[in-house]
């Protein structure tokens, strides 16, 4: 009887709401809970449509997240700034603290369907490096000793006269190993081959090889952009291929945000993206667009200069990088 009494009490009173023209507000929680679903559901519909499209077209479309229209879909070759650096902002909005969760959400990424992440061992053994050099006074850089040296050189090539350089070794019967995925400190006294050796494992040595140096008015946006079009995306569109198959295999459907950055990383002509993800981690956005500079052009500071050295190698698809503090100061200057 109470239950009876109290549901036609509940009905009545509900009747006079209506009748005095009072309009319920519905629950928030009931609306956003809706709002998310559609989404979501939006998101899988638009996710469904891109699995289908061959593999060329499937490795140039993405999602993005969060943009004005909720979820869109988006032709990675035409990213426009703007959308590039929302979009890295949702990755890491704080280098120091979401760097590595981005990183880490990368690497399951391939673990879940069974790829390693590359790897190089570096191996070398019993290395030599021998060197001629002027010794003694003759080495010593000055006005008179360059002019000398070259007069001398000159006539060393026509046979006239010898060079008067001396063979001296750098580095004598050298061996080792770079275990892959380690950071190793290479310690030394100064003149001790530390730089000899890294550009030997680097490659580095050959005379008739041209060094990279700082385009003086050139800004920082421009010196990574120009130096991550050089080196191109190496094995990045092979191996994510691979990737975006076997989660097709496996009916795996990977966040959004991270498939679009890796899907921009490995197509020709995106590699702005991987410019504002290492202008952002190395805390290089507040000089973007200022010039580098040299001797004769005001530029960057000293440490900013460091940073651009090092993010002209982090750029590109390189697997193991050399750092050597004098060839920093070198490409500095």
């Amino acid at each position: 009887m109470l239950a009876a009494a109290h549901g036609r009490n509940g009905c009545e009173g509900k009747g006079n709401e209506l009748a005095a023209g009072v309009i319920p507000f519905p629950n928030p929680c009931d609306a956003f809970g809706r709002s998310v679903r559609e989404e979501d559901d939006e998101e899988a519909l638009r996710w469904a449509a891109i699995e289908k499209l061959p593999t060329y077209d499937r490795m140039r479309k993405g999602i993005l997240t969060g943009a004005a229209a909720g979820v869109e879909e988006v032709d990675i070759q035409g990213l426009g700034m703007q959308e590039r650096k929302n979009h890295i902002e949702r990755l890491v909005r704080i280098a120091e603290e979401d760097n590595e969760r981005f990183l880490l959400k990368l690497r399951d990424r391939m673990e879940r369907v069974g790829i390693d992440s590359p790897t190089i061992e570096v191996r070398f053994e019993n290395l030599n490096i021998d060197a001629e050099a002027y010794v003694g006074n003759r080495g010593v850089p000055t006005m008179t000793n360059f002019f000398s040296n070259k007069v001398m050189d000159v006539l060393n090539a026509m046979h006239i006269v010898s060079s008067g350089k001396r063979s001296v070794s750098i580095l004598h019967d050298i061996s080792g190993v770079i275990r892959p995925g380690r950071m190793s400190l290479l310690l030394g006294p100064p003149g001790s081959g530390k730089t000899s050796l890294l550009l030997a494992l680097a490659g580095k040595l050959d005379s008739n090889l041209k060094h990279d140096v700082h385009v003086g008015e050139m800004t920082v946006r421009e010196t990574l952009a120009f130096s991550a079009r050089c080196q191109g995306v190496g094995t990045r569109y092979d191996m994510l291929t691979e990737l975006s198959r076997r989660e097709k295999e496996a009916n795996i459907k990977p966040d959004p945000d991270v498939d679009v950055y890796m899907k921009a990383i490995s197509v020709e002509g995106q590699e702005s993206v991987v410019t504002d993800y290492i202008l952002k981690i190395l805390g290089l956005e507040i000089c973007v667009d200022t010039m580098v500079g040299d001797s004769m052009i005001r530029g960057i500071s000293g440490g900013q200069k460091k940073r651009v050295t090092t993010g002209e190698m982090l750029v590109g698809p390189a697997k193991a990088l050399f750092y050597s503090l004098s060839l920093l100061l070198h490409k500095m200057l």
